[in-house]
């Protein structure tokens, strides 16, 4: 059994800021996330993409970021439970939790912190024959490291932004890019539909629209796609298979914990983002309300909020006083502290 006083459900951005602001509050976190890695849909989606509206950082990659916040919160000694998804919760009678993994290892905190972004994602697939073949045979749905592709014969099948971006990112690493897309027109930014077109021209990029993949062939892994365009279907040769038509985001397990719902996010109050369940928070993009932006900032904000209303719940009674870094410090629960240089008190003669 482990034990802790914030237990938190997803170890994305929201999730591992969480720690350091519980952290300040001399609480101890451990997360859970399905995925083998912290991070999120930053490590998981796209690590090497820049993210533009971090405060403080005019631009920075989203593993980047990933990196900074676990440097961050890492003198608060978090644990974590990696590779496992959060599956069934049991309220005891003292008020406090039990939550099972779908591997059976059990957590029991007296605060729970859902930070699961959009919850678990599953990739829209394309219906083609013995699709499942070739998954991880040349074919993904997500791009984590680019390096894979180079020199390599790459084909995108999209018309959305993430198609364009990569499109526009691997035509410098690949050998060749082919894009292909169901319409003539792309739905992304303009600034982006504009540079594919300009790499079109110059030959870094072939653009096959309308037009649809309809089948994969090789015995083993990719080594070609067919293109039907026009009525006319050709072969045209590829090591790698790349369809980037989105994600299916689902709350999973999570959705039958007795938590209000709607549309598929947690409903909760805006004083702490508290949801219907007391001691059961929803922070980041997995909670709804009026006004909800989804954004990384505006979760680091709700964090800082729970945080807060956690440790009211923890220490009923007591009352904390807000202490600014600059003139506190940081204490860790490592030993380790941090604070800014003592002013020199000195007569001048």
């Amino acid at each position: 059994m482990i034990k802790t006083d914030i237990l938190i459900i997803g170890a994305g951005p929201t999730g591992l800021f969480t720690v350091f602001e519980a952290g300040l509050l001399k609480l101890k976190c451990h997360l859970i996330d399905a995925l083998p890695q912290p991070g999120g849909q930053c490590s998981e989606l796209y690590p090497k993409k820049p993210i533009y509206d971090i405060p403080g950082f005019p631009e920075i990659l989203a593993g980047d970021l990933t990196s900074n916040l676990l440097e961050q919160g890492k003198q608060f000694q978090p644990g974590f439970t990696l590779g496992e998804r959060a599956e069934t919760i049991e309220k005891l009678e003292d008020g406090s939790f039990i939550v099972t993994t779908n591997k059976g290892t059990q957590h029991h905190a007296p605060i729970i912190a859902i930070a699961g972004g959009l919850g678990s994602f599953e990739p829209r697939k394309p219906q083609l024959e013995n699709i499942d073949t070739y998954e991880d045979n040349g074919l993904a749905y997500f791009i984590k490291d680019p390096e894979v592709y180079r020199d390599k014969k790459v084909v995108i099948a999209g018309g959305g932004d993430s198609a364009l971006d990569w499109s526009i990112y691997l035509a410098d690493v690949a050998s060749e890019v082919t894009l292909i897309h169901r319409r003539n027109e792309f739905r992304g930014a303009l600034d982006s539909v504009e540079r594919v077109q300009e790499l079109k021209l110059i030959n870094k990029i072939n653009i096959i629209t309308p037009a649809e993949i309809t089948a994969l062939h090789g015995e083993t892994k990719i080594e070609g796609v067919s293109v039907t365009k026009d009525g006319e279907t050709k072969t045209i040769e590829a090591d790698a298979f790349i369809p980037l038509f989105g994600l299916s985001p689902k709350l999973g397990p999570i959705g039958d914990w007795g938590l209000e719902i709607e549309k598929n996010a947690i409903k909760v109050d805006t004083v702490d983002y508290q949801t219907n369940i007391p001691g059961i928070y929803a922070i980041g993009d997995v909670n709804t309300y009026e006004g909800k932006l989804k954004l990384i900032l505006c979760g680091f904000h709700e964090a800082t909020l729970m945080c807060q209303s956690a440790y009211k719940r923890l220490n009923p009674g007591k009352k904390y006083v807000l202490k600014y870094t600059t003139v506190s410090g940081i204490n860790g629960f490592d030993g380790s502290r941090k604070e800014s240089p003592k002013a020199v008190v000195k007569a001048i003669v």
